[in-house]
């Protein structure tokens, strides 16, 4: 039996939303569906392919087997089809086209505004689809194919272009009045990052006799971990990136073996897409922001 209207882009959005959401209520909100509409559109496409494609349960919708091959083939037809967009506009002459950026929440809260400002007033033409969030999650995206390129902060795997962005270093940040008191006497205020990191942030409290549960205060974001500290409540292991304008105590770190204490970011791109201007351009743009603010990658330090 022949759809209505044949298999679309609309329908790999569909399959890509059902999976992710795993209920057909939430996925119509995100499609700007009604749940009927929905429905339909699911039996149309089962009645096209010839077999299911979810199962529904008590607690919502899962892919069949037919459907998770259907929604992988999908994602590479969608692909395709926005590669072939790209290449089509890269050869008018002008950069346009479209591009899927994603951005670590510190470079975001930062960098982003200025930089998103200015791509849009030199390239109007280009659709900008921006995405932030935690860099473990943005390299997940990266890898599948969902980003074409990312500010990550950490040392995370990459067989792409890599570009060194920023060395900063990790700093224990207190304000005036609390600066001669030893850290060992004051409140740690400890912000939720990824693994890698939690585990230098651990190293060096343990070298400097400051892994103390008793005397912390945890918090999920850097930001909420600065303000405390601007407001006197204790100290912070802090990065530089967020420390502009910050007028306490600023001590950068080393560990026991002379080693400073060091967190890197990386703009990282698909292979495929490297060669797209409009992700050149991005490119080119972060590195000017940063060679502007003179925050330009750094040598090793000693």
């Amino acid at each position: 039996m022949v759809l209505e209207a044949p298999l679309d882009e609309k329908d790999f959005s569909l399959l890509h939303m059902l999976k992710e959401c795993g209920n057909i209520t939430h996925a119509a909100d995100r499609l700007y569906l009604t749940q009927s509409a929905l429905s339909k559109r699911i039996k149309a496409i089962e009645r096209e392919l010839g077999c299911e494609i979810v199962i529904r349960t008590r607690k919502g919708v899962r892919l069949t087997p037919e459907g998770e091959l259907a929604l992988e083939r999908t994602a590479q037809a969608r692909r395709e089809l926005e590669l072939l967009r790209r290449e089509l506009g890269a050869s008018q002459g002008e950069i346009c086209g479209s591009l899927s950026a994603g951005f670590s929440i510190n470079y975001s809260i930062v960098h982003l505004p200025e930089l998103i400002a200015e791509y849009h007033r030199r390239y109007p033409r280009v659709q900008l689809d921006i995405v932030t969030g935690q860099s473990r999650t943005l390299h997940a995206s990266l890898q599948t194919g969902q980003l074409d390129v990312a500010v990550l902060r950490g040392e995370l795997p990459w067989d792409g272009m890599q570009y060194l962005l920023a060395q900063e270093r990790i700093c224990a940040v207190c304000t005036a009045e609390l600066a001669d008191r030893p850290l060992s006497e004051l409140t740690y205020i400890n912000h939720t990052t990824d693994i890698a990191h939690t585990a230098l942030m651990t190293r060096w409290l343990h070298e400097n006799n400051l892994g103390n549960d008793a005397n912390r205060i945890n918090v999920t974001d850097l930001m909420t971990c600065q303000e405390l500290v601007r407001r006197g409540i204790g100290w912070a292991l802090l990065p530089e990136i967020v420390l502009g304008g910050f007028d306490g105590c600023i001590r950068p770190c080393t560990f026991a073996n002379g080693e400073p204490f060091i967190r890197r970011m990386y703009v990282d791109c698909q292979k495929e897409s490297e060669s797209l201007p409009q992700v050149r351009a991005l490119i080119e743009l972060i590195k000017e922001q940063y060679r502007a603010d003179g925050d330009v990658p750094a040598a090793p330090l000693p």
